[in-house]
């Protein structure tokens, strides 16, 4: 069915207990050789790196974004997948997807068990994103686990400890694996491509601001002067926050930080409907909506569009070019 390429960057699916808990330690070469391999399937590794996910950092993913473009500058190559930490796993595969422009896929999968336990669900995991990466084009990065397929854009891990870790939790399922077999139930919504960006020498700190009752602006201001180039505020409700946050956002943009506005609520889209700091105001400060985008994704989203070239106007141009899917833009209900 193809030549794929395994890319193993860590995570779960290469954790061995420490003494007081697990960590990613185990090698691409030992992760592989836990999994079977489908009929038909070659499978060559690149060995990048082994870390938890929660402690990869911008520098790690855009080395990862660097490596797949790298790898399907060979025309022999059928497709990609990532071994990676489910922690994060939302983020990279998003970033990939925005800067993906092959027809190949690039395939995240992981698992919510270490390797070498008995009841482990990394072995099924790889088996089934090497089928999904050798019998699926022209759907950009996607997220094989725990028997399905899912999108990059949209999908967050929505289950702490249980097998079944992934969703988009305002779309309906992408696809499913089963009995050999890969089926895809519908088409995903994908942004134009971005080009690849250049290895920064510092990347521009994004940071995260959560809005809650009692919530100020304190930690927004302190975001700005720390040198956040970029700040996710996740709003309540469809994205609401108070008047004083919302002359803080203003504040902010005036400066040339790029603000997205999400919501802390699990689906549905940023939505202009309140005053008084709602959503209405934030918009109208200078904050862009982030539709269904959640925060990890929003982040992504935000880095990506200040790595791209030009000034601010031209930076918030590609942050709203990210939600715009299919010639509809994705911002509100």
């Amino acid at each position: 069915m193809g030549r794929i390429v395994v890319i193993s960057t860590g995570g779960t699916i290469a954790s061995r207990w420490q003494g007081s808990g697990f960590a990613a330690e185990a090698d691409g070469r030992e992760v592989m050789a836990t999994a079977p391999v489908p009929e038909g399937v070659t499978v060559e590794l690149v060995d990048l790196f082994s870390v938890n996910s929660p402690r990869l950092t911008t520098a790690h993913q855009l080395t990862l974004l660097r490596t797949v473009h790298e790898v399907f500058a060979d025309p022999g190559v059928d497709g990609i997948v990532v071994t990676h930490g489910t922690d994060t796993l939302e983020e990279s595969a998003f970033l990939l997807d925005l800067h993906h422009h092959d027809p190949r896929s690039v395939v995240f999968t992981g698992s919510q068990r270490p390797m070498g336990t008995a009841d482990g669900d990394g072995p099924g995991n790889l088996y089934d994103a090497l089928l999904t990466a050798a019998n699926t084009r022209g759907l950009g990065v996607l997220v094989a686990f725990a028997g399905r397929v899912h999108a990059a854009r949209g999908t967050v891990k929505t289950e702490a400890v249980a097998l079944d870790a992934f969703a988009d939790p305002s779309k309906e399922l992408l696809g499913k694996i089963g009995y050999g077999k890969v089926t895809m139930l519908r088409a995903p919504q994908r942004s134009a491509p971005l080009p690849l960006p250049a290895m920064p020498e510092v990347p521009p700190r994004v940071d995260m601001v959560m809005h809650h009752a009692d919530g100020d602006a304190v930690l927004l201001n302190a975001a700005v002067e720390a040198g956040a180039r970029g700040i996710v505020l996740i709003g309540t409700g469809a994205g609401n926050a108070t008047p004083e946050i919302a002359d803080a956002v203003r504040a902010a943009v005036a400066r040339g930080v790029l603000v997205a506005l999400t919501t802390r609520v699990m689906a549905g889209p940023v939505t202009e409907i309140y005053t008084q700091g709602g959503a209405v105001d934030l918009v109208a400060a200078g904050a862009v909506p982030m539709g269904t985008l959640r925060a990890g994704q929003a982040r992504i989203a935000v880095l990506s569009a200040l790595l791209a070239s030009g000034g601010v106007e031209e930076r918030t141009r590609v942050l709203r070019g990210t939600l715009d899917v299919g010639g509809a833009v994705l911002v509100d209900a």
